[in-house]
């Protein structure tokens, strides 16, 4: 992956804890040099880019790769937290946006999590763990060859913690990515809404699949 971060000591911290995760990153401190052939040309899995960055600031690069035809998924990381930056990293292109300081571990997770939304792209049709199968173009779910009815929560919910299968993903990813919240609402909505999915699942009996990891989220993976 790619970090593109004009502050060289947390740059490289960044590096450090990602290493910890089993990711390799290479890192840059200037927009201007992310546009050179080779760097933000798709050879990386995730881009993570800074705002406000010297040469050419995170908003315009990214722009720019998206123009190139760079799918890239890309991680805004810096201190621009109003609502209005957050709206325009991802209509300009962004596919997360996390406003500093964020933990290491919430930072490896959606790394994670975004790598593998480029592997399982939006074209994959089936997804599954286990005995479990969500068809996307039906919008149908079964167990056993069972066919469980969700809502349409539900159904996001579901959809993805499957595109996440075997890595954690915290209650922070879920309440922007399903529910589409980027402040936390101080409910218990998304435990609520998990349990309620892991009783829809097991209603045939088949063992739990969706796990809590105490500290870290939840994630769905055969028993």
């Amino acid at each position: 992956m790619l970090i593109i971060e004009d502050d060289v000591e947390a740059a490289w911290h960044m590096a450090d804890d990602l290493e910890g995760f089993g990711v390799e990153a290479v890192v840059i401190h200037d927009g201007a040099q992310a546009l050179a052939p080779g760097l933000g040309d798709g050879s990386f899995d995730v881009l993570i880019i800074d705002r406000m960055l010297p040469g050419c600031d995170g908003l315009s690069l990214l722009g720019q790769l998206r123009e190139r035809g760079v799918e890239t998924p890309a991680l805004f990381l810096t201190a621009m937290g109003a609502v209005a930056d957050r709206v325009a990293g991802l209509q300009g292109g962004g596919d997360d946006y996390v406003v500093k300081p964020i933990d290491a571990e919430e930072l490896g997770a959606r790394v994670q999590a975004l790598a593998r939304r480029r592997g399982r792209t939006s074209d994959t049709t089936a997804l599954s763990c286990a005995d479990l199968e969500l068809d996307r173009l039906q919008r149908r779910v079964r167990r056993g060859g069972q066919t469980i009815s969700l809502l349409p929560l539900e159904y996001r919910l579901l959809e993805f913690l499957l595109l996440s299968r075997g890595q954690p993903v915290t209650r922070k990813m879920l309440l922007e990515q399903v529910w589409g919240f980027r402040f936390d609402p101080r409910t218990n909505i998304v435990e609520t809404h998990i349990s309620r999915l892991r009783a829809k699942l097991s209603e045939g009996g088949g063992a739990p699949l969706i796990h809590t990891i105490r500290g870290a989220g939840y994630v769905i993976q055969d028993a």
